[in-house]
């Protein structure tokens, strides 16, 4: 179990769990205040992907009754301060008088110094109007949802989807219509600020188009003051304090950039490039010499003290000018400009002196080669790391009952589970498992980790073997806990794509560039501790 991790909740479990800690209305009002401030610092984050928001930003808040509406209000006036010219309208979905106290509460705060830059407009108005907004900030229905949706919020929300100038979507903890059951008209979100607890349906694959990019903004649900408060007098045998002894071995949990501590600390004064751990990597091929060449650099940037890639003996003088610091071993090769079986031998007199090995990127399929990938894998005692071509079912047969790492992406896993799913090939094979995608997943066969950092500026040739480079080289420094590598490694991967998005955008950048974010990504994890 990695203890940098949240669980998911279904609906009714996330219900029972607010009901126990938010337990009167100063607490919930300061939770709605929480939510608000962090969903609006995302928003103001993730514009930067495309752009920024402009000073004189417009925004279209949608505020149903309660507290999600309460959220989305307030997330509008701290944008509204910040951009001074900016302004808001706000469709009060089912009126003034409806809106519960603390929703009330907010629509004030919003209105208090925002003046005329945020101004009530009705669903007839909004019917009517063909102008532009930066953002639709989506607070109409929170998780406790239950279809069916009223003809003219689906006909209000059906428009939003399909109006031609709103720049970003946003939804407040769940799209509007979405729950364990949907609506038939769902808000279809850019993103979706997870507020608090990441409930189940933002995670289920059919409701994708709907959520867009899941962020997680942790309210600090689950932290100690909490547990204190759901152990305190009168709550000891409550539903919320029974769940809360469960939620530490919830079967589906979302990971947390605080997983990265550790690299952002200092390291130990009396230490030597032995301390960190020795990756061995095999890899390319003539036909594919540029994924190697991405896997070393990004072990290179790991930590990792010492690394030794073995590579096709033509590679070997330019990759060695290009990156000193890698030891480079020429290996013998086919006709076809892979490594040759006969190479083996050179491969095995360097196992002795490794913590971990990596095997896979750019490889290519010729069978000499990949027997000689059996053979090595059959010999090979320290754990190991399976990638690009080497997720072969004959490959993953030798290495069952051995410590190792895969790294599929959705046709690879394919490829060698079948049908299995992700947790049931865990158990079935003995492997850790990293299954890439827009929510890279991560299991050993019991809990399955979900990584919400990173997005479409991943969507990039290269990615998966910057990728599996950084869980190769966190392996070699940590080879006793394969799972806490895979999703340190995921993590951090994430991580550094969001920042790289945030600064040069989701389009005109090389997969490399990711690499000068590995560092500014373990500071900002840090920091949100």
């Amino acid at each position: 179990m990695i203890n940098h991790s949240h669980p998911i909740l279904f609906c009714a479990e996330a219900k029972t769990w607010e009901s126990g800690l938010l337990t009167d209305e100063a607490a919930e009002w300061l939770a709605i205040q929480q939510a608000g401030s962090a969903i609006a610092r995302a928003i103001q984050n993730d514009f930067k992907e495309i752009g920024g928001l402009s000073d004189n930003a417009r925004l279209l808040v949608l505020v149903g009754k309660g507290h999600n509406g309460g959220d989305a209000l307030l997330a509008a006036k701290l944008v509204l301060e910040t951009y001074p010219l900016a302004s808001a309208d706000v469709v009060l979905c089912f009126g003034v008088e409806p809106l519960r106290p603390l929703a009330r509460r907010s629509w004030d705060e919003l209105r208090r110094p925002a003046g005329s830059r945020a101004r009530e407009i009705s669903l007839v108005e909004f019917k009517n109007e063909n102008g532009s907004y930066a953002l639709c900030l989506d607070g109409i229905f929170g998780f406790q949802f239950r279809p069916p949706m009223d003809a003219a919020i689906a006909e209000l929300i059906a428009r939003v989807n399909t109006h031609p100038r709103i720049k970003l979507r946003a939804a407040v903890d769940l799209p509007s219509g979405l729950g364990e059951t949907n609506a038939g008209t769902v808000f279809r979100a850019d993103f979706t600020y997870a507020t608090g607890i990441v409930k189940s349906p933002v995670i289920v694959e059919a409701n994708a188009p709907f959520v867009g990019r899941v962020r997680y903004l942790d309210l600090g649900f689950f932290e100690s003051n909490c547990r204190s408060l759901l152990a305190g007098d009168g709550l000891k045998e409550s539903p919320a304090s029974r769940l809360l002894q469960k939620q530490t071995c919830h079967p589906d949990r979302i990971l947390l950039p605080s997983i990265l501590q550790p690299l952002a600390q200092l390291r130990p004064a009396q230490t030597d490039k032995r301390t960190y751990g020795h990756l061995l990597v095999l890899g390319g091929s003539r036909n594919y010499p540029g994924a190697v060449l991405m896997t070393v650099q990004a072990a290179l940037r790991s930590g990792v003290g010492l690394l030794t890639a073995f590579v096709p003996e033509s590679l070997v003088p330019e990759y060695a000018a290009r990156f000193p610091e890698a030891m480079w071993v020429g290996l013998p090769q086919t006709s076809q400009g892979g490594i040759a079986r006969s190479g083996l031998s050179r491969i095995l007199d360097k196992l002795p002196g490794a913590d971990a090995l990596e095997i896979g990127p750019g490889l290519g399929t010729e069978p000499e080669t990949l027997g000689l990938v059996q053979d090595l894998v059959a010999a090979v005692k320290a754990p190991f790391l399976l990638d690009a071509d080497a997720l072969r079912p004959e490959v993953l047969g030798t290495a069952h009952g051995k410590p190792f790492i895969c790294t599929p992406h959705a046709g690879e896993f394919k490829r060698i589970a079948g049908e299995a799913s992700l947790r049931d090939f865990c158990r079935q094979s003995g492997a850790v498992v990293v299954q890439k995608g827009p929510h890279t997943r991560i299991s050993d066969g019991g809990a399955v980790y979900y990584n919400l950092c990173g997005g479409p500026v991943l969507a990039r040739g290269g990615s998966g073997d910057l990728l599996a480079g950084l869980i190769g080289g966190l392996l070699a420094q940590g080879p006793d806990n394969l799972l806490l590598a895979a999703a340190r490694g995921v993590v951090w991967h994430g991580l550094a794509a969001d920042l790289l998005a945030r600064d040069k955008g989701q389009v005109a950048v090389q997969t490399t560039q990711l690499l000068d974010y590995l560092q500014p990504a373990l500071h900002f994890a840090d920091h949100a501790i």
